[in-house]
């Protein structure tokens, strides 16, 4: 099974560090975003990725063209123009970079792609959000009900603190309560090649007219994920991560 991720919008949110490379290549813990996105879906057995290119998307293609050189030790002999990688921490991955265009929405990055998915079920996700989710048993939901998609179904939690007021004294305080309860697409979606048709163009966002199409004729089928799930849109969200990855990182599910 392949999968595609997204990895060509602007990031204008987390700017400070966008301006400078494509969003899934900020860094947590030293390594891409992207990276530990591929090392989730890895776990599960899945090392064949499409990645839509788009803004300095050569950052991208340079990365994985050297990637021995991130991840191993390497002798250089300068008097023999020779280089030689010690310790080659090789992942098992075939990595199909795609320039989709700068400015194509989610939808017209995934349309220009098409011949490179096939005609299998695929995993489809952005390049900015990581989590502890079970991709094995996803897959396993998404054959067992038959329809064309799955969603990943997230409760992300309150965004600030709340007090707990018994009139005007405060009883506790709470870090991060639950929020509405609402669930919302945390991307993560498993996919039939057919929902492609659904897409017209460059600018067709994937969250607009394909998903509600596909739910206006029952095809859309919800994976509710009730562990950890995290996008990466602010630098307050990457430093969170930095935090997290420097103790026990939830979404580390691999070894």
């Amino acid at each position: 099974m392949k999968a595609i991720i997204l990895a060509g919008g602007l990031g204008t949110r987390i700017s400070e560090e966008s301006h400078l490379k494509p969003k899934p290549m900020i860094e947590i813990g030293g390594k891409p975003i992207l990276w530990h996105i591929m090392k989730i879906y890895s776990h599960y057995g899945i090392h064949d990725f499409v990645i839509c290119l788009g803004y300095k998307g050569y950052v991208i293609k340079e990365y994985f063209a050297n990637y021995f050189l991130h991840m191993s030790d390497v002798t250089f002999d300068m008097i023999n123009n020779r280089m030689e990688v010690h310790q080659q921490n090789a992942e098992p991955w075939k990595v199909t970079l795609v320039d989709t265009g700068e400015s194509t929405l989610t939808g017209g990055r995934l349309k220009r792609v098409r011949d490179y998915i096939g005609d299998e079920t695929f995993c489809f996700t952005y390049g900015d959000g990581v989590a502890d989710i079970n991709i094995a048993e996803q897959i396993a939901f998404h054959r067992k009900h038959g329809k064309l998609a799955t969603v990943t179904a997230i409760q992300p939690p309150g965004r600030y603190g709340a007090l707990n007021l018994q009139g005007n004294a405060v009883k506790n305080f709470q870090e991060k309560p639950a929020g509405d309860g609402a669930w919302i697409n945390g991307g993560f979606f498993v996919l039939e090649p057919s929902v492609i048709d659904l897409v017209e163009g460059d600018q067709t966002g994937w969250e607009s007219s394909p998903l509600a199409a596909l739910a206006e004729v029952d095809q859309l089928m919800a994976y509710q994920h009730h562990g950890f799930w995290q996008a990466m849109d602010t630098l307050r969200d990457k430093t969170h991560l930095e935090e997290l990855w420097s103790m026990t990182p939830p979404w580390k599910v691999w070894e």
